[in-house]
């Protein structure tokens, strides 16, 4: 187009920026690309209008028609925050329980229908810049959960650097949506990188790793989301990484992120994480110093209210960073801003169509149900007392989280229209039984006050019931973000994490005195991380896991409890059996951590979960060489042997036997989950691409080398857990080593 023809070019934003003069801007011209529309808006800007922009508070620019935006929002398990309800899903590790990467998908584009309803409806009532109601969600988390006593774990999705990959890519595409010209919303990969603890001490932490873990562990989620998903933003960790903070790291921030990876969408700090630099970490003098040395290594946008980045005017001046820097970062952001279709007419973008009825719909509220209950793993069913028989006429409802309404809601929520409780739950799914309640106590009681619980009482109301279910576990308010998590000092917990993985002393006590009477115990657990059980798992008739499980935890719980569904959830983390099965909670070598380097015994494993039915797997076949790429197929039959329908994860493990290079003892390779009704058979088959089948040397490249593979496949782990039937074989790979990436 020419120049003539663009500064003819009249273009309306009332529908979009809330403005209703016009403007006769190239970057207004819609046919123009959104890269041409971008480089001519910064250009029209002044320094100050630029830098003003690197806010997550950016304010309107009034000559230029450009509306004020609040770059924060978040959408972990439904869209958060807001004054709004909305449909509030299981918390991220819940989510990754069900190992349903079609259901994540589907749920993470449900969030982002609210999430682009919700800024609609904001536009139309003039809420420009309000906190929450943006398009840019700084989710998902994807940090590896490689210490349950890290606090802000259940955030995540779990322990596993593949299965944390395969969730957040399903994630982030649900989130950003499949037009190719805009984005539904911004998905942002979070907190890059080497972060996940301890929180007490996260704004001055220096995080040590070995090359080897930094690359087989830390980053392969991130490298992922980046290089597959395309996620469009990225934000960087508040501690040090070798000494360096991760949001002025050059290692991570330019080689890896920038040139390895290839991102080019935008990073935002984590709230307050520049000002660590002076205050904290010590390693810049102040503000000026500390925003320079952000930005240039690529940290476009500033979070949080100390305004650093405002004295970056100044720091042009002087001549300690060149306004083109200043222009690199700009151009990011209002990119961004563009693809979300923010200066276009509504009526192209596609997104803006999506009606304030899909807020709470029926639609949504039946799949915040249904992965409920896919995320519900049982854990023990001694005797197959589970499910329950409906006829059961007296039922002791026990335990701190049977009937709170904010327990299953975890963090970073939204308010649902209704939380439907566990008591809820078995109330409304036996009507005509009587139901004994007692919240007993709090999740956790400090030593100091134990004998103020009467436990006799407890008992004395539960020992007429003909079985009492134990609702119990730990909450948000002790687990989670420090600052939102732990602001009460209590025994076991600090600043949002855990200083012991044993459940609350309180309640196992309560547990044994229930158990002394003799009725049948089931212990069902609302927690986001695990938990070292030993008793209750020696002892108790049924443990259910729950996790925090939005809104209908309830409804899911009552359908698992008596029969209506059954579970097929299975850990993302591994269930230690104590303390002192754990390294040093500083130390972040990978070292005898997790299922992949562990070498202990445990008391549940990564990818167990059992059902109220059976499976059996043979038939293995595979072929090697599928592709011209050296990819492996794998195949097996799974039957249903049991008397009823149920689901099942088929998890593909592979362990290198006899590397010269350092390797995992087994790795999670592939999976999916399959519907089998009583006696079907189907035959599921995998894929073990280069990527898989490689190792990963300390400068971060991946190479297939000669050797042999073993891997099983099944229900879980076949060398950690022996209940299972997983079939087994080797793979030889031949040849010479073969760089993958």
């Amino acid at each position: 187009m020419k120049n003539k023809e663009l500064l003819l070019l009249i273009i309306m934003l009332s529908a979009t920026s809330g403005y209703t003069q016009t403007i006769a801007y190239p970057f207004s011209n819609t046919k123009l690309t959104f890269e041409e529309r971008v480089n001519d808006l910064v250009t029209r800007m002044t320094l100050e209008e630029k830098v003003s922009q690197m806010s997550s508070k950016s304010p309107a620019i009034e000559r230029l028609k450009i509306p004020a935006y609040n770059w924060w929002s978040g959408c972990a398990h439904g869209v958060g925050r807001t004054k709004d309800t909305v449909t509030v899903y299981p918390q991220s590790i819940a989510l990754a329980a069900t190992f349903n990467k079609e259901q994540i998908l589907l749920t993470a584009s449900q969030i982002s229908d609210e999430a682009r309803a919700l800024h609609q409806k904001a536009k139309k009532e003039g809420r420009f810049g309000e906190q929450y109601y943006g398009l840019t969600m700084w989710d998902p988390n994807i940090n590896i959960f490689r210490d349950p006593r890290w606090g802000r774990g259940h955030e995540t999705y779990g322990e596993d650097p593949y299965l944390t990959a395969q969730i957040g890519l399903a994630f982030i595409k649900g989130l950003q949506g499949d037009d190719p010209k805009y984005l539904k919303t911004s998905a942002c990969a979070k907190h890059f990188a080497v972060h996940s603890g301890p929180e007490y001490n996260r704004h001055s932490f220096n995080s040590k790793t070995s090359d080897y873990d930094l690359w087989d562990t830390y980053l392969p989620a991130f490298r992922e989301l980046i290089t597959e998903g395309k996620v469009s933003s990225i934000m960087c960790a508040y501690n040090r990484l070798d000494g360096k903070p991760c949001c002025g790291n050059d290692l991570l921030m330019q080689d890896i992120l920038r040139n390895k990876f290839g991102f080019s969408g935008y990073v935002t700090s984590d709230c307050g994480a520049i000002a660590d630099f002076w205050l904290t970490h010590k390693t810049n003098a102040g503000k000026e110093d500390a925003s320079v040395d952000a930005v240039l290594s690529g940290t476009d946008l500033e979070c949080g209210d100390e305004n650093a980045y405002s004295t970056l005017v100044g720091s042009v001046k002087k001549g300690l960073i060149h306004e083109k820097d200043i222009d690199v970062s700009v151009k990011r952001l209002f990119m961004i801003r563009f693809r979300l279709g923010m200066f276009d007419p509504d009526a192209i973008v596609p997104y803006t169509s999506i009606p304030q009825s899909c807020i709470n719909s029926d639609a949504h509220k039946k799949q915040a149900l249904k992965m409920a209950r896919e995320a519900i793993v049982l854990l023990k069913n001694e005797k197959s007392i589970l499910p329950l028989k409906k006829n059961i006429r007296r039922i002791a409802v026990i335990g701190p989280n049977a009937d709170n309404t904010s327990t299953p809601l975890a963090n970073y929520n939204g308010i649902p229209e209704k939380v439907i409780t566990a008591l809820q739950g078995i109330k409304e799914k036996l009507p005509n039984a009587k139901i004994i309640y007692d919240e007993a106590c709090y999740p956790v009681v400090n030593l100091a006050d134990m004998n103020k619980i009467d436990i006799v009482a407890i008992v004395e109301k539960a020992r007429e019931a003909d079985v009492i279910i134990f609702v119990g576990g730990v909450n948000a308010e002790l687990e989670g973000e420090n600052g939102d998590a732990g602001k009460i000092a209590y025994d076991g917990f600090r600043a949002g994490d855990r200083t012991t993985i044993k459940l609350p002393e309180i309640q196992t006590n309560i547990l044994k005195a229930l158990h002394a009477t003799g009725k049948p115990v089931v212990f069902v657990m609302m927690t986001g991380s695990a938990l070292a059980i030993p008793w209750e798992a020696a002892n108790l008739s049924a443990i259910v896991n729950v996790w925090y499980g939005g809104q209908a935890v309830g409804e899911a719980l009552a359908d698992v409890l008596f029969g209506d569904f059954n579970p097929g959830g299975k850990l993302p983390v591994t269930f230690y059996k104590s303390d002192n099965d754990l390294p040093d909670f500083e130390n972040y070598s990978m070292e005898n951590r997790t299922y992949r380097y562990f070498i202990g015994e445990v008391l549940y494993p990564f990818g167990y979960g059992l059902s109220y039915t059976s499976f059996k797997f043979d038939h293995l076949k595979y072929v090697s060489q599928i592709k011209t790429d050296g990819s492996v197929k794998i195949s097996l039959n799974v039957t249903n042997t049991g008397n009823r329908g149920g689901s099942e994860v088929v998890q593909l493990y592979i362990s290198h036997k006899n590397s010269k290079y350092k390797t995992p003892l087994r790795s999670l390779a592939g999976f999916q989950k399959i519907q089998l009704e009583k006696s079907e058979m189907k035959t599921v088959e995998l894929i073990l691409t280069p990527k898989e089948l490689s190792i990963v040397k300390n400068d971060g490249k991946h190479f297939t080398v000669p050797g042999i593979i073993e891997f099983s496949a099944g229900s879980g782990q076949s060398l950690k857990d022996k209940s299972n039937n997983n079939v087994s074989g080797n793979l030889e790979l031949s040849g010479s080593e073969y760089l993958v990436y």
